[in-house]
């Protein structure tokens, strides 16, 4: 019973120490609740690594039981009250610090140290604890992340109930974890099985008495500020995993998302000082239309998600098979617009046939026939003058391959492809 009680009393002192940290992160900082959050990793490593206490169902660790879990449930409370914007730095730095700190520890064995009387360093040891942190700090990252997500994805299925979404979210996390940790202590420090089955039960108790400390917390100290809107589970990801900082870099560099390919704003910029360039230098440009043949039966056959499967996968292939020089553009909907400078008309159709080759032999697994494309090209300066016109003109032999049966490259009346 004695630890027991010990354990339940280290859990509350836990709790209420964070969470007064947190509470008062107006006038401290938030920064003071990060630091105390991440300074006790190593502890929490260790007990978990060494230190077991008796119970009748099994060995359980205060280090995975009590610091490990209730960690957890601070980035969660972290998250509630604050954003995935914010919640993911600490844990990218939890990451990304004790990675750090394996390296450091590895090149201590390159140094020449003084030995001691008594105190001989055990690098073995060192070495074990920083398997073990590496380890424990991927999987708090997988938890956290997972945490999040079952949170935001149990208010919009199931309940509105802080203390019911973090306890479901928890067990399934912890209970995750558990398992992920126990292999990699098994394996380096031997520890018996016993502990796998203790170390489960206590989370689970954990998890119930953080989740009603957290709802507690929520219900009579901020209250009023809780978000109860459940967010969209891919906007949630997409913060937490910087992947909204990609695609606004995308956005900038003026790059189509779904394809790879740059945007219809940039054909519209990059277009016209290719074409003056071409003038300036009196070399020739060339522009293919591309559109993807029958590409409306797709989405409607097949529904959406599978027409931006064979949009991305076309694109992919036309990159792959372009010239460095080249440009590809998404022009709009299945049609792309690719600028070759520097290429005769002759060659710009030679180019336009390997493209339409590739597209046809490329595999689409979302689709039980071939897709194919149809492209038309137009050549400055005997073609046209102006990027306006070039598009015209590239796009009026788009159509006339269209209307000859789709699949085939069209250039002037007098010379064609496919």
């Amino acid at each position: 019973m004695l630890g027991v009680s010990l354990l339940l009393a280290q859990g509350i002192l836990y709790f209420l120490t964070m969470a007064t940290l947190f509470r008062a992160r107006g006038r401290l900082g938030i920064g003071v609740f990060v630091c105390a959050l991440g300074v006790m990793h190593f502890l929490e490593t260790y007990l978990a690594a060494v230190f077991f206490i008796p119970m009748p169902f099994g060995l359980i660790s205060p280090g995975s039981t009590i610091m490990f879990s209730g960690k957890l449930m601070m980035l969660l409370l972290f998250y509630i009250r604050m954003d995935a914007e914010t919640v993911r730095q600490p844990i990218y730095g939890l990451l990304i610090g004790n990675l750090m700190i394996v390296v450091l520890a590895y090149l201590l064995r390159y140094m020449p140290a003084a030995v001691l009387e008594g105190r001989q360093p055990d690098l073995t040891f060192l070495d074990q604890m920083g398997v073990l942190m590496v380890w424990g700090t991927v999987l708090l990252f997988i938890d956290s992340i997972a945490l999040i997500l079952l949170y935001e994805k149990l208010g919009k299925s199931l309940t509105s109930s802080v203390f019911v979404r973090a306890f479901i979210g928890a067990a399934c996390v912890l209970t995750f974890d558990q398992l992920g940790f126990y292999a990699a202590l098994h394996w380096i420090a031997d520890v018996p099985i016993s502990a796998l089955l203790g170390g489960w039960i206590a989370k689970m108790i954990a998890a119930v008495a953080y989740s009603a400390m957290l709802a507690v917390y929520l219900n009579y100290f901020e209250r009023d500020e809780t978000r109860v809107e459940p967010e969209r589970l891919a906007d949630v990801f997409d913060r937490l995993t910087y992947r909204q900082r990609y695609e606004d870099l995308l956005r900038k560099a003026g790059i189509d998302q779904l394809t790879g390919a740059k945007g219809r704003g940039e054909f519209e910029t990059a277009g016209q000082i290719m074409l003056d360039q071409a003038r300036a230098g009196r070399r020739e440009l060339s522009l293919a239309m591309i559109d993807i043949d029958h590409f409306k039966l797709v989405n409607d056959g097949h529904g959406h998600v599978v027409g931006d499967e064979v949009l991305r996968n076309v694109a992919q292939t036309l990159l792959k098979s372009i010239r460095g020089e080249d440009s590809l553009f998404r022009y709009g909907g299945e049609e792309f617009a690719l600028i070759c400078e520097g290429l005769s008309h002759s060659g710009a159709l030679a180019l336009a046939e390997r493209l339409r080759l590739a597209v046809l032999t490329t595999p689409q697994p979302a689709m039980l026939k071939d897709v194919t494309i149809s492209i038309g090209v137009a050549t400055f300066p005997r073609d046209a003058e102006t990027l306006v016109d070039l598009v015209r003109h590239a796009d009026a032999n788009l159509y006339r391959a269209k209307q000859l049966g789709r699949n085939r490259v069209i250039g002037r009346a007098d010379e064609a492809a496919g």
